[in-house]
């Protein structure tokens, strides 16, 4: 803030207007004066930017890098669910993360990654549950289909066929008398399908009750129905940069296309009987071809001089870095992350670089992916597998409070992580089932292969006769001969070196 408040003097005494410079409307201000909007009249205009983000992730390899980055992070080899002291409800859950694509194409771990790429690139991404017959085959009759937010139109509107009093219609989601979701109307097809465009109009809409749909988005704004990409911030940026580094290429291409031009002297021929100027006769133009070891003869007064082409420019890398680094700073990703362009970073920052963003790669692991999309699937699961008789009534309790584990980060200096890991549950700091947990791995099955792998290793030892290496050895009482002591020398060797004197 700079200089004094702005007064306005009234019949009760002076009212400040403006503290704020951002609130001025003086030369710096006075053309910002943006529109006053709610957070779903923001949407206005969505299908397009989508539209733009799909042709973007096409053609554009910053903006594709951005997507696999943030999903690779979130999602990575998968976030596992965990029922503790339940092997029966946990052997069903693993048969049912094999079959659960209504699809047929991945399984609950490749679910998670498509629709957590159709919410980082499309800024929301819809999953429908599908229930299935008791006699379709599969461990849990219920399986899950994955929808682009395009599947559900920005639909306004307090009257629809189907509607029910009093509820109303806002970006495509129905909303009851509290305006709490009750339903969202769905188009039976993608409208950019070309079996919708051969029908001549959009697909008639479906109504799906809100409870068998999964809705992963991040609200830009409290009270926002639907979610934009973070690309959209970039786009813009995005298309410019593109086409400033296609001009600079266009411009190369151009100036190497020109090797060398050959010039020659011109005779003259006579004189303008107007204006007694010397007339010169135009001298033949002709390209030449250049060729690996051509030996080429000149005519008399022909010169050759080769093309200099255009440089980039001194500036040209650091405006592309420039740009790139606000590209993918709007969609909270790291320039060195994004880009692969590492050249400039230590390995202290690059350790502070990676430990932020993973930070806030866990607020969305744990507020978007596991609270709006694994807990959900967790309770179709729960409560299909009940009502088919597949689990008991405790069963059904444990599945709805299942613990979820996101994959573990990779070390970035393996034996310093580790290291340090270890000096923290020594003092107490953590224990090795939270350590273990962080890695993504359940506690209890680690110990129990630890346990169960320890014991067939000693069972081979004894069949082999292989002494245990972690088992101290004991001398026998007198010697005999084979007793070796800690410094490996044999008892009797040792009494007798000892009764010798030392050489002088």
């Amino acid at each position: 803030m700079s200089g004094k408040p702005h007064y306005k003097h009234t019949p009760r005494g002076p009212v400040i207007l403006n503290r704020y410079d951002a609130a001025g409307q003086g030369r710096r201000m006075a053309g910002w004066t943006p529109p006053s909007t709610g957070p779903n009249t923001d949407l206005d205009g969505v299908q397009i930017i989508r539209r733009r983000i799909v042709d973007a992730l096409c053609n554009e390899w910053a903006a594709k890098s951005i997507v696999e980055k943030w999903v690779t992070t979130l999602i990575g080899v998968g976030i596992t669910a965990r029922f503790p002291g339940q092997p029966a409800l946990t052997k069903l859950w693993l048969k049912h993360v094999a079959e659960c694509d209504a699809d047929g194409v991945y399984d609950l771990f490749g679910l998670q990654t498509l629709a957590t790429n159709v919410f980082i690139g499309l800024g929301e991404s819809f999953t429908r549950v599908r229930y299935r017959r008791s006699n379709s085959g599969l461990a849990v009759p219920v399986q899950y289909q994955v929808m682009e937010p395009q599947m559900l139109p920005m639909l306004d509107t307090d009257t629809w066929d189907g509607l029910r009093e009093g509820h109303i219609i806002r970006s495509g989601i129905e909303l009851d008398r509290q305006r709490q979701r009750v339903a969202y109307w769905f188009h039976k097809n993608h409208p950019g399908d070309r079996a919708t465009y051969a029908m001549g109009e959009i697909a008639d809409l479906v109504r799906i009750p809100a409870e068998d749909v999964a809705h992963m988005y991040e609200p830009r704004r409290a009270g926002a129905l639907r979610g934009v990409s973070d690309l959209a911030t970039s786009l813009p940026h995005l298309r410019d940069t593109g086409d400033y580094a296609d001009a600079v290429l266009t411009r190369q291409k151009l100036g190497n296309l020109f090797v060398a031009f050959i010039t020659r002297a011109t005779p003259n021929i006579g004189e303008d009987p107007f204006s007694g100027e010397r007339i010169q006769e135009a001298a033949e133009q002709f390209v030449a071809s250049l060729e690996p070891g051509l030996v080429q003869e000149l005519d008399p007064g022909q010169s050759v001089t080769f093309g200099n082409p255009p440089e980039p420019g001194t500036m040209y890398h650091e405006y592309m870095r420039t740009q790139y680094l606000g590209i993918n700073a709007g969609a909270g990703m790291p320039y060195e992350l994004g880009t692969g362009d590492i050249r400039e970073v230590s390995d202290r920052t690059l350790r502070v670089i990676i430990n932020e963003f993973r930070r806030r790669a866990e607020q969305r692991q744990w507020q978007v992916v596991i609270h709006q999309w694994c807990r959900r699937v967790a309770n179709w699961f729960a409560e299909a597998a009940y009502v088919d008789g597949k689990i008991s009534e405790a069963e059904h309790e444990a599945a709805l409070n299942v613990e979820w584990a996101p994959h573990g980060w990779d070390y970035i200096h393996p034996v310093q992580d580790v290291q340090g890991q270890k000096l923290a549950r020594d003092l107490g700091l953590v224990s090795t089932p939270a350590l273990i947990t962080r890695r993504g791995d359940d506690p209890d099955k680690v110990i129990t292969e630890q346990v169960a792998y320890e014991k067939k290793l000693m069972d081979a030892r004894k069949a082999a006769g292989v002494p245990d290496p972690n088992m101290p050895l004991e001398s026998k009482a007198g010697g005999d001969g084979n007793d070796i002591d800690e410094d490996g020398r044999d008892d009797d060797e040792y009494e007798q070196q000892k009764n010798v004197a030392p050489v002088k």
